[in-house]
């Protein structure tokens, strides 16, 4: 009776588990055993993910789970994880919540002290990162910048921004934006560009920011792209005190 009693009063797991960014031998075994195991999936496009999960002959119930239904599905969602159920979130390629939905789902969960675990596994900014020869010591995502409101102030910080600077980019706004690099971060500030990454078709463009852009002025603009830009040069800072040496004199 008492065992009985334990499993009713348990809560589920909210689970967020990466899924290939293209290659689909890049998923984890451990993934696959979540996604097998989970009462139920949520995936911000059901139609992206159908694929993924008949090939890995996944048939757990799959519901959506996006930016203009998280706030309502999030309520739903948190009712079943008190009943006890086990939940995994997935996003069209990557980790949730970063530059996807899962955000706010993760913080609604925590919000109910019910257990939330991240699946390490594929994201696009790491291997960009990598590839791109710039420092990994120190940089900061930034994901998409702003559409319009408050993109330029974006600009205008992260010009003088000394780590390395990670973005994501779309193809049809690829151009514009190497424009307006070239504009606030200057024409010859070193930039990586990476696109299809894990893909047949992966590209990795280096160069300064007018280099790069004359050349997808002339190459195909398709996939999704990380654009990753070299931090700005360190600002020389006057020595307020005199040298040691000066001390003895």
């Amino acid at each position: 009776m008492n065992n009985e009693l334990l499993t009713m009063n348990q809560t589920g797991k909210l689970y967020l588990v990466p899924t290939p960014i293209g290659n689909l031998e890049d998923i984890t075994l451990r993934a696959l055993r979540v996604l097998k195991e989970v009462d139920l999936i949520l995936a911000e496009d059901t139609r992206t993910s159908a694929p993924l999960l008949k090939h890995f002959d996944i048939h757990q119930k799959v519901f959506a789970h996006h930016q203009h239904n998280e706030h309502q599905s999030s309520n739903e969602i948190i009712k079943f994880l008190l009943q006890g159920k086990n939940i995994a979130l997935i996003s069209d390629a990557g980790t949730p919540a970063i530059s996807d939905p899962g955000f706010f789902l993760v913080r609604e969960a925590l919000k109910f002290n019910l257990d939330v675990e991240c699946l390490p596994g594929a994201t696009a900014f790491v291997p960009a990162l990598v590839n791109s020869g710039f420092p990994t010591d120190k940089f900061c995502f930034e994901g998409f910048l702003p559409l319009k409101k408050g993109r330029q102030t974006r600009y205008k910080f992260l010009a003088t921004e000394e780590r390395t600077i990670i973005l994501y980019e779309s193809p049809h706004r690829l151009l514009k934006t190497l424009d307006e690099m070239a504009l606030y971060f200057g024409a010859d500030r070193l930039i990586s560009v990476s696109r299809e990454l894990t893909k047949i078709f992966e590209e990795t463009v280096r160069g300064t920011v007018a280099e790069v852009k004359l050349y997808f002025e002339t190459h195909p603009l398709k996939g999704e792209f990380v654009m990753c830009v070299a931090g700005a040069e360190p600002k020389p800072t006057k020595n307020k005190y005199k040298d040691d040496d000066n001390d003895d004199e």
